[in-house]
């Protein structure tokens, strides 16, 4: 059970992923696959099933970035750069810099032999700050 975090605080432009800059515990199996400072973690099919399940859960702190507009934004988790509609955040601050708690999270399958990156990526239309980021996979099947 793998997990990845972001404390500092960071700008994510409109599009982006949040960059996790540290490993606290790492995955000694090889399932999951992670660099420092990357947005990118990429889950594999190593089983002897037809799929790996994961579930994959990412809970952090966003704001409007200085110099944006105060209204809704959202982070979602994203398979291979797609955002999935059922794991997104969406909060609206009514000041920017005003920060909101946000949880998101997915049950993934991969295909026996494959690999799928999720990352965790700003939704919004406009740059958001994220901080305390914590993402954590978990293998369940």
């Amino acid at each position: 059970m793998p997990e990845y975090t972001a404390n500092a605080p960071q700008t994510v432009p409109a599009g982006q992923n949040v960059l996790l800059t540290e490993t606290p515990i790492s995955c000694n199996r090889g399932y999951v696959c992670h660099r420092d400072g990357s947005g990118i973690i990429t889950l594999r099919g190593i089983t002897n099933q037809c799929r790996a399940r994961y579930r994959v859960s990412a809970d952090g702190n966003i704001a409007v970035a200085a110099g944006g507009t105060a209204g809704a934004i959202s982070v979602s988790l994203a398979i291979t750069g797609e955002p999935l509609n059922s794991a997104t955040a969406i909060v609206t601050p009514a000041a920017v810099g005003d920060l909101f708690n946000v949880h998101v999270e997915a049950i993934i399958d991969v295909p026996k032999g494959c690999c799928l990156t999720i990352a965790l990526e700003n939704t919004s239309t406009q740059a958001i700050t994220a901080q305390n980021v914590n993402v954590i996979v978990d293998r369940v099947a």
